[in-house]
Order: structure tokens, then sequence, then C-alpha cells
């Protein structure tokens, strides 16, 4: 961060937050799900981060309204004649070396061939992903990170008296927690997670082998108040309202299926 876009130091010669390289971080989209929500409680109560996000905004906004100025051609020109002067003259005819595998370059040779395949293949399905910017497209994105190797559940338990107490303290809102094991939707843990610019509540159930993902937070921001359905890249996605909640299941269940799971939940509010 710049000496500019630093926030001042408090007046009481107190030191700054710890967390301010967090801030930045955040704006160049580096913490995950987790950090991000964590930060955004504690910038709700920290002056110095409110300052120094204000601050970054603020630079990047100018940054951004400056106009656009190409280079001119004669500066190109004397600039490639340097560069092709610096170049040696003569190149030694050495044969490159085999260029290793996609996922060996992605993620180094020590790793296991089925990981890299099956990063490789994540990395494939957010890649696809259209760069809409609604939330039906952060909804499915986050599900598919959600269904890597450790990241689907902070808590896992299969009692919805334990899953629901663990939020407490970790958000700003009680999420209701129910289990429909006995019609075929057994509850398996949940999760903080970052949707619609706050922390929701994700909590995690099975279909079969399928996993859905239900995110919950109050009402308010991006989502819709009346219910409705779509579908994205193989993956179904239902939302509705109820009881000031907003409710987004996603999984590449059927999408009838889905509905019968989103029906549950209507019919038990």
């Amino acid at each position: 961060m710049s000496e500019t876009m630093r926030p001042a130091e408090p007046e009481n010669g107190a030191p700054g937050c710890d967390k301010l390289l967090l801030v930045q971080a955040e704006l160049d989209g580096e913490l995950d799900a987790a950090e991000a929500a964590a930060l955004a409680a504690h910038r709700a109560t920290c002056a110095i981060c409110q300052a120094a996000a204000a601050e970054l905004l603020r630079a990047r906004a100018l940054l951004q309204s400056e106009p656009y100025e190409a280079t001119p051609e004669a500066v190109r020109a004397r600039l490639m004649a340097r560069l092709r002067a610096a170049a040696p003259r003569h190149r030694p005819s050495i044969a490159p070396p085999p260029r290793p595998p996609l996922w060996e370059r992605l993620f180094g040779p020590g790793i296991g061939f089925g990981l890299g395949a099956a990063c490789a293949a994540s990395l494939t399905l957010l890649v696809v992903l259209p760069q809409r910017g609604d939330l039906i497209d952060a909804v499915v994105a986050d599900h598919i990170r959600a269904l890597q190797p450790g990241h689907l559940e902070d808590v896992v338990s299969t009692d919805q008296h334990t899953v629901k107490p663990w939020f407490d303290g970790r958000i700003d809102f009680a999420p209701p927690v129910r289990d429909f094991a006995a019609q075929g939707f057994p509850l398996k843990g949940g999760r903080l997670d970052y949707l619609d610019g706050r922390p929701v509540a994700a909590l995690v159930y099975a279909r079969d082998k399928h996993v859905i993902d239900l995110y919950v937070w109050p009402q308010g921001g991006a989502a819709l108040a009346a219910g409705g359905s779509a579908a994205l890249n193989g993956y179904n996605v239902v939302h509705w309202s109820a009881d000031g909640m907003n409710f987004w299941a996603v999984s590449d269940v059927e999408r009838a299926q889905l509905e019968d799971f989103a029906r549950l939940w209507r019919d038990a509010s």
C-alpha cells in the first residue's frame, strides 16, 4: 500500500490496525469466503480499516477514470529498435525440453496425478461459467468451489441442534436449520460463506450421491423477493424468501428433486 493510500495514524500515537493488509487483499479478490466474512465483521467496528477501504476505493476510481493514451508510434519504433539491437546475435540451437502436462505446470511436480486432474477439472468448470456478474453466477461458482476437498463443511453433523448453534457469534443472524433425512435429504453440516456482499450461512444436504448447498441470509441486497429457478452449466438453482430470509439452493441433482427439497423447506416455514 503506498503512502498516499495509507490511512493516517491515530493522533494519540496508538498503533494502526494489524488487518490493514487484509483490506487491500479483499479489494484484490485474494481472500476466500471465510476470510472475507471475518474481515467484514471486523471492519464494521474498526474505523481505521473503514478509512483504509474508502481511500483504496477512491484511488481505484481515480485510476479507472484516467483516459487511456496509446504509445506514440515513434516511441514504439525506437523501443523495438533498441530491443532488437540488445538481442544476442547467435543463439545455440538446443532443443527445448519436453513440456510437462498442464496439471503439473499448474500445481507442481510433487502433486499426485489424481489430485492434479481433479483440480484442473474444477478450474475448467470455473472458467466456463459466464461472467454475468449476477447472484445466480455467484451461487453456482461458490457451490463449485465448496465441492473441492476440505471446503464443503466447517461443522460436520447430521444433528440440526448441533449445526444451528455453531453459527452463533460467527454471523449477525440466526439461520433456520432443518433436517429432512426422512424425506431423503439428510443434513450433513454447514459452513460460513460470503455472498451478496455479506457473510451467509451455507447448509449442506445430501441427495443420494449429490450435494445440495442451501445459502441463507436476511432479505435485502440483490436477492429477489419472489421465488424462482434457473439452470447454469449443469447446476440447478432454486430460490425463495420466507420469514425475512433469502434461501438459495444449488446442486447438480435433477431440478424436480431440488424443487421438492425447496418445497419441504417452504412447507416447514
